[in-house]
């Protein structure tokens, strides 16, 4: 609810200035700025009331009309300094900190958490003649003086300290406890929880994609030994000189960019009755966040170096982590990539990101026993899967996309000759 709000005429500060003087004036400023109330006229603005300020929820992004305040990082009497995050606002793309132009003290929370907020509605207020909190910390409790022994204690010599046994043997023995009780062994209670809104513009666009596009999926194993053995080889002389981790994550994205090149129509998608072909490759990656599935962009990936794109997952799996990506870290991706082999994921097959036409689902990478040359081998095998549109993407052309990935994994040097 906004404060209460009070208009005074010029009028009336001149018959206050006449007939009471500054006494008086101050205390009515000080009682206005306790109140929230405001006063109209130039002569107070002097004076600490104007300096307080009503922080409104901001422009959240295209097609964000509203938010649920999830976090008030900052309480009524916290000084903040210009730029300080004080609330947080989760809307279904994206979770949004809420920053203070004013330096100052936070003298009113015009919300509470899991209220539903439109932009533009009033937040907080701060004021910015403050620079020290308003409320006082309770003061710390004063050290013990220790006890001046007396003479004869003193001559008295200390009885030695002998430390007890770590494990003693009982003098009884300890019955055991008691066995839980059934109500214990048994619980069949429940815990309602309200989705975020995350959660539910995920849940809903997984509907979506699957009711809105024809979902086929085609599978292929990649022996890993190969780009195992790069890694380990040059893993020490990649970090030292780039100053990143060399992972499997941007070899892949080599791959599939090399793919999407080999294979245009998966890198498009379908807009009415057109089909819009991407002349670029902007390859979005899942990551699990605390709020959610979350699928950062790698802008022109196509253009990148493989310790470019280290930096940039590096970067982004950071900000998941923390919570920061920005609905535009998030938006106008060509091509995903999703990689459930760091849990451990075995099999699987990947749902699409509307509105692109296919995703590549990577899983774990075990040992397992091959035919090569004609003799069977234990390999490093990852099972991959893609998962494509068949509107707009063939089964010809989904297999070859997938081999071209193949291939590029399995002989690591094609990426380096384009070939």
């Amino acid at each position: 609810m906004l404060p209460k709000l009070h208009l005074v005429s010029r009028r009336m500060l001149t018959t206050i200035s006449r007939r009471s003087g500054a006494p008086l004036r101050n205390r009515l400023c000080r009682r206005a700025a306790q109140n929230n109330i405001y006063y109209s006229s130039p002569f107070f603005r002097s004076h600490r009331l104007f300096s307080l300020n009503t922080i409104n929820v901001p422009n959240m992004g295209d097609s964000i009309s509203e938010g649920t305040l999830v976090e008030w990082t900052k309480n009524i009497g916290d000084v903040c300094a210009v730029d300080d995050v004080v609330a947080v606002i989760e809307t279904d793309k994206v979770s949004i900190d809420i920053r203070t132009d004013f330096a100052g003290v936070i003298t009113a929370q015009l919300a509470v958490i899991d209220d539903t907020l439109e932009v533009n509605a009033p937040l907080f207020t701060i004021d910015s003649s403050q620079t020290e909190g308003t409320s006082t910390p309770a003061p710390s409790a004063a050290p013990a003086t220790p006890a001046t022994p007396s003479p004869a204690a003193a001559a008295t010599p200390a009885a030695p300290v002998v430390a007890a046994p770590a494990a003693s043997a009982p003098s009884k023995s300890i019955p055991p406890p008691p066995p839980p009780s059934n109500s214990a062994m048994i619980d069949r209670s429940q815990e309602r929880v309200v989705m975020s809104r995350m959660r539910q513009r995920i849940a809903q666009r997984l509907m979506e994609a699957q009711s809105s596009t024809a979902s086929l999926t085609t599978f292929n194993e990649i022996d890993m030994k190969n780009i195992m053995a790069v890694r380990s080889k040059y893993k020490d002389a990649f970090a030292e000189k780039h100053g990143v981790k060399l992972g499997f994550m941007s070899a892949f994205v080599k791959a599939s960019v090399s793919a999407l090149e080999f294979m245009p129509a998966v890198n498009a998608y379908i807009d009415g009755k057109d089909i819009v072909y991407n002349n670029y490759c902007d390859v979005s990656v899942a990551v699990a966040s605390p709020t959610g599935l979350v699928v950062p962009v790698i802008r022109n990936a196509n253009t990148l170096s493989f310790s470019q794109v280290e930096a940039e997952i590096l970067g982004y799996a950071a900000k998941a982590k923390a919570g920061k990506l920005s609905l535009e870290e998030m938006t106008g991706g060509t091509f995903t990539i999703s990689n459930g082999g760091v849990f451990g994921s075995l099999f699987g097959t990947p749902i699409i990101n509307p509105p692109q036409s296919a995703i590549l689902g990577m899983h774990g990478t075990f040992e397992k026993a091959v035919a090569v040359n004609g003799q069977v081998e234990v390999r490093p095998i990852m099972a991959v899967a893609l998962t494509y549109d068949h509107r707009i993407v063939d089964g010809r052309e989904a297999v070859l996309f997938l081999r071209r990935i193949k291939e590029c994994i399995e002989d690591p040097v094609r990426l380096l000759l384009d070939v």
